[in-house]
């Protein structure tokens, strides 16, 4: 039997932004596979840690801080309301939602933080400092693409 390797040779595309979304989507699949004991992704337990440092935040600070729309970050809470990870309030104005931490989206954060730590030693020792240190300014330097 070929192994998978034969079958689906690891190539470089031509195109940069394809090589950067494969080697996100990897990224992303190597933190939720880490993160599946504690029931979270690493997206659900970025925006419970971003929901945790703010008192409480609107759902428009949130997508500020975390630049998305806020149309997106709405489906991405949905899943964590209907958890009980999050409590979603209006605000004084009508058209201002808040968000909160319930115990035990607090709980599930703890839990996700210790086995992302993990995650992020794991990619440490496989990339080495030299390059994780130049991996991270990259990424800046992409980011700054769009302001």
């Amino acid at each position: 039997m070929q192994s998978l390797l034969s079958l689906y040779p690891k190539t470089s595309s031509p195109c940069n932004c394809m090589n950067l979304r494969r080697a996100s989507r990897a990224v992303t699949q190597f933190y939720d596979d880490r993160l599946k004991p504690c029931g979270l992704t690493v997206t659900q337990l970025g925006l419970l840690r971003h929901i945790a440092g703010c008192n409480p935040p609107t759902i428009s600070e949130v997508a500020k801080q975390i630049r998305i729309d806020r149309t997106t970050l709405n489906r991405n809470l949905k899943p964590l309301n209907e958890a009980g990870f999050i409590v979603i309030t209006p605000g004084q104005d009508s058209r201002i939602r808040l968000i909160t931490l319930s115990a035990a989206g607090q709980q599930a954060m703890e839990e996700g933080s210790c086995l992302w730590e993990q995650a992020q030693l794991a990619l440490q020792d496989y990339l080495g400092d030299a390059d994780l240190g130049k991996l991270g300014q990259l990424l800046l330097k992409l980011e700054e693409l769009v302001p």
